[in-house]
């Protein structure tokens, strides 16, 4: 169950209209690592997490938080569109270069579509897709993918904020940087949790020994050069304590070479005797 408030989480307050920074901000409402996906993303992760209390809570606080992220950059996107120009726009623009500069880069979907606000889209207007999210019910690897939206969610804040002069944006983006830190690291913090207590490879359930452990831990040098050589995954201890690392510079193959028999006539592939 849910509850709305009428307050933001924050303040969303432009010191001027901008349909281009509006339309930037798009990307992180709508965008394959915007608000909507970390979102749908923690939500559905915790409503499919089984017997860890503490985890599905935590899940759950995180994704609830990002409805609030989102309603607070959809306030910032209707004001930045505030006396946005949607008549007239090519008189307009005719007469008045800087104007003509804004209503090039505006979003055309906030003045047809959406009635100057803020849209389930990215900043080119590509819909919002569930395909964005992972949820796969592993806590480990989830927590993993956690980690990876956090960053380049956060990424995109930070590359934005440096694109506007707008002490009212800075001010609200510099907030929702600030949760993308903490949130990054209570995903490093859950991540080292439980790989202290499944260790670090995904799942820890199967058989070690359905596995072909000969190549477990060969790091393939699959190049013409051997800088790879150089890494912490080319020798030494593996990540997770059961083997070492080798460097195998020419790889040899591990199989045959495929040879397939002739299809059935009704299927009217090449004929076995043409070459």
């Amino acid at each position: 169950m849910f509850y709305h408030i009428k307050e933001l989480a924050y303040q969303a307050k432009p010191e001027r209209p901008d349909p281009i920074m509006a339309r930037r901000l798009q990307e992180l409402i709508g965008g394959q690592f915007g608000e909507m996906s970390v979102m749908n993303q923690y939500l559905f992760q915790a409503w499919g997490t089984r017997g860890h209390a503490k985890y599905r809570d935590l899940l759950l606080d995180t994704g609830t938080e990002e409805i609030g992220h989102i309603e607070l950059l959809s306030t910032m996107v209707a004001r930045l569109l505030d006396d946005a120009p949607v008549t007239e726009l090519d008189t307009a623009a005719a007469t008045n270069p800087a104007l003509a500069a804004i209503i090039g880069g505006m979003d055309p979907q906030h003045a047809i579509v959406s009635g100057l606000s803020a849209t389930p889209k990215d900043s080119n207007g590509v819909p919002w897709s569930g395909g964005y999210i992972i949820a796969g019910g592993n806590l480990l690897a989830d927590m993993r993918s956690n980690l990876h939206a956090e960053s380049q969610g956060r990424l995109q804040a930070v590359r934005i904020y440096e694109q506007t002069d707008d002490r009212g944006i800075k001010d609200m983006l510099s907030y929702l940087i600030a949760r993308d830190t903490m949130h990054q690291n209570q995903w490093l913090a859950a991540i080292y949790e439980l790989e202290q207590q499944e260790g670090v490879v995904v799942p820890n359930t199967f058989p070690k020994e359905l596995e072909k452990r000969d190549v477990s831990y060969l790091f393939l040098n699959h190049s013409m050069g051997d800088e790879s050589s150089k890494g912490r995954w080319a020798s030494g201890q593996s990540m997770d304590g059961m083997g070492t690392f080798q460097y195998v510079k020419d790889v040899p193959p591990f199989g045959p070479a495929p040879k397939l028999k002739p299809a059935p006539p009704a299927v009217h592939t090449t004929p076995p005797n043409v070459m």
